[in-house]
């Protein structure tokens, strides 16, 4: 939440990549915040603190993908932003029909993982003894990640100086993640088909494209040219590699922010659909003697008949949500 409490802009749901959690997003929440918009990050289904799914069918990105549109609902957000492997997620939950003012794909790429980063999860699957579409039970899965973190993750993370408190923290996460979440997120990154000509024919929604200059993942080209064919707007983030939130936060942010404030003026500058009511005769006394024809938002036309005798000549209240506005429209109605 913004320091004065005050949210003068629309809200932004973050979701986390692969392995990731809401804590990778840390480094930039105040500065979101800043901008006097509720920022919500999360852990997606079966990471970290959020309890997996019962059956595997919970782990398809369809079933990611419902999650966030009910999130959404909860908290009102209009903003979505995807990282890497919650990108894929997050386009699902657009693709499903659940529209805001932006939606955003931070270090995500249009389809599959390709090159080094997919070699390392196929290695990684192996060595869990996934491998012929046989998977091992939970207890196997949980133990097999234990002896990945120590023998491959941890060094790396200690190599790379990494702060104890932060690797004791992301030993933590490892090992809170669902196991049998790990591995079928995982087999879905290796095989997700590109959906990019879906999302480009989906208009009016302002989308941008934000990655690391040196991402090791789905590379700096691959997704400029998914900008491209989204008709997307880009960021290059100069330094960063495939966390662009972790690794340059004040640039990072600073993008976000603006493409945000954006997409809520475009939105504020869209002519609202008005429709005339259907009714013989009706129209609103706009004053002494004057009448005019009933012309409101589409949102705001809602109809409450207030009392009267049976046959009476009645009235209509027109109820738009946003505003009190009570507007007394005559009309005559016969008993039915």
């Amino acid at each position: 939440m913004p320091a004065s409490g005050v949210c003068d802009r629309d809200a932004a749901l973050l979701l986390p990549g692969y392995t990731g959690s809401k804590e990778d997003f840390l480094a930039i929440l105040d500065l979101l915040a800043d901008g006097s918009r509720r920022v919500v990050a999360i852990d997606m289904r079966g990471q970290f603190e959020t309890p997996g799914a019962r059956e595997s069918d919970g782990y398809l990105a369809s079933a990611l993908g419902a999650d966030v549109a009910a999130v959404i609902e909860a908290t009102g957000a209009k903003h979505l932003l995807g990282h890497s492997y919650g990108g894929l997620v997050a386009r699902e939950t657009v693709l499903a029909g659940v529209r805001g003012a932006s939606f955003t794909l931070m270090s995500s790429g249009p389809g599959a993982l390709t090159g080094a980063r997919a070699k390392e999860l196929r290695a990684m699957l192996s060595a869990l003894g996934v491998r012929d579409g046989t998977t091992p039970d939970r207890a196997a899965l949980a133990a097999g990640i234990w002896k990945l973190w120590q023998a491959r993750l941890e060094p790396q993370a200690v190599t790379a100086g990494v702060p104890a408190p932060i690797v004791a923290f992301l030993a933590e996460r490892m090992l809170g993640n669902d196991p049998h979440g790990l591995v079928l997120m995982a087999q879905h990154m290796l095989t997700a088909p590109d959906r990019t000509a879906e999302l480009a024919r989906l208009s009016g929604l302002p989308t941008l494209v934000i990655y690391g200059e040196n991402d090791n993942a789905w590379s700096p080209a691959a997704q400029e040219t998914m900008a491209r064919r989204l008709g997307a707007r880009r960021v290059c983030i100069p330094g960063a590699v495939h966390s662009p939130a972790v690794e340059a936060p004040a640039t990072t942010a600073d993008a976000l922010t603006h493409f945000w404030d954006e997409a809520e003026t475009i939105a504020a500058r869209r002519p609202a659909k008005t429709a005339v009511m259907p009714l013989r005769g009706l129209a609103v006394r706009a004053g002494a003697g004057s009448v005019l024809p009933v012309r409101l938002p589409l949102r705001a036309v809602r109809r409450k008949p207030t009392r009267g005798a049976p046959g009476a000549r009645r009235s209509w209240m027109i109820l738009a949500p946003r505003k009190v506005v009570w507007t007394i429209v005559h009309q005559t109605l016969r008993q039915t």
